[in-house]
């Protein structure tokens, strides 16, 4: 046998041995066992930058950084995945009106999507901003400057080490997002939405079933089924099958190991009237399905649906119109500036 392709093999081996840990970890539905959180969460440092895509009027942009407290749940790979330096600061842009915090919309890139000018378009975050609404833009691991430094393109770090790592860079997700909402909290938030596309859609129903504090979760476009995906996605599907097959791994178990962070193996902890759902009808990165298996899980809350695919989201204004009004519905906040 040539010796890479023993190699491979060694390594799916070794990646088969890991998948029982996530197995049964995720086994129990305990989403307080599976992310509980660390003892202390570091002190985040903040920088006032200067505005390049949009100059928030008066008030100002900033970057918040923040050593990342989380520490890999699997004791065999803690080390390697430690070893990421550039992934051990998590990252966020904050922009603040004057006068003290207000209501805070958080909002979460999809995969590949990091780039701070682009969600800012997409969302129409200038728009939210002047409608009263802080805003923080979260960066997800292994994307932007978390990424390393000769990482193909951003976001190639959470698939690129195979299934332990990419549970492990899943769960930091929201340890690290748990750490900015208690910064936000820390410095008088009272209210915070949060909305992801994607990748990010489907950490948004995660932190849905993990903490209950956010006013209003709304995932866009979400993922939540990695599984199902893998086996629809062509060539991903054939390459993982046929991998799967030679490490003599049975698929179910990458199923099992994947349930420790899918948004539909846990209960939600946001009540039904805070949750919405936004999804396209001809989307096929992130098929209809997937938005429905997650509306059926939340008990079948509020969903809109919009013409379209993954990126073109035709008549995109009609529902973040409705997202604006489901937020402030659901606010217990009665001064809202910008109304």
């Amino acid at each position: 046998m040539p010796a890479g392709l023993w190699a491979v093999r060694s390594d799916m081996r070794r990646e088969a041995r890991l998948l029982s840990f996530y197995a049964e970890l995720a086994s129990a539905g305990d989403a307080e066992l599976v992310f509980e959180r660390a003892p202390v969460t570091p002190a985040v440092t903040v920088r006032t930058v200067r505005p390049l895509t949009f100059d928030p009027e008066g008030g100002q942009i900033e970057m918040l950084r923040l050593p990342s407290a989380y520490v890999a749940r699997h004791p065999e790979v803690r080390r390697a995945y430690a070893g990421f330096s550039e992934n051990s600061l998590a990252w966020a842009q904050h922009w603040r009106h004057p006068g003290g915090p207000r209501p805070t919309l958080v909002v979460i890139h999809g995969f590949g999507a990091s780039p701070y000018w682009f969600n800012s378009r997409f969302f129409d975050l200038p728009g939210f901003y002047r409608k009263g609404y802080d805003v923080l833009l979260y960066l997800l691991p292994f994307h932007g400057v978390r990424q390393a430094r000769l990482a193909a393109f951003s976001g190639w770090g959470l698939f690129a080490h195979g299934i332990a790592h990419l549970n492990e860079a899943l769960l930091q997700a929201i340890e690290d997002l748990r750490a900015f909402l208690d910064h936000l909290e820390e410095h008088g938030v009272r209210e915070v939405a949060v909305t992801g596309l994607s990748l990010g859609g489907y950490v948004t129903a995660l932190l849905a079933a993990v903490d209950p504090r956010p006013v209003a979760v709304i995932p866009n476009s979400p993922v939540v089924s990695i599984d199902r995906l893998l086996r629809q996605w062509f060539p991903a599907s054939v390459l993982a099958w046929l991998g799967f097959h030679a490490a003599g791994i049975d698929p179910l178990w990458v199923d099992r190991a994947l349930l420790v962070h899918c948004p539909l193996n846990y209960r939600p902890l946001v009540p039904l009237e805070r949750r919405m759902i936004i999804g396209g009808l001809g989307d096929r990165l992130a098929p209809p399905e997937q938005a429905e298996m997650l509306w059926r899980h939340w008990d079948e809350p509020a969903i809109h649906w919009f013409p379209g695919s993954h990126l073109l989201h035709f008549r995109r204004r009609a529902y973040i119109d409705e997202m604006d009004s489901f937020i402030r519905g659901a606010s217990s906040d009665s001064a809202w500036p910008g109304s």
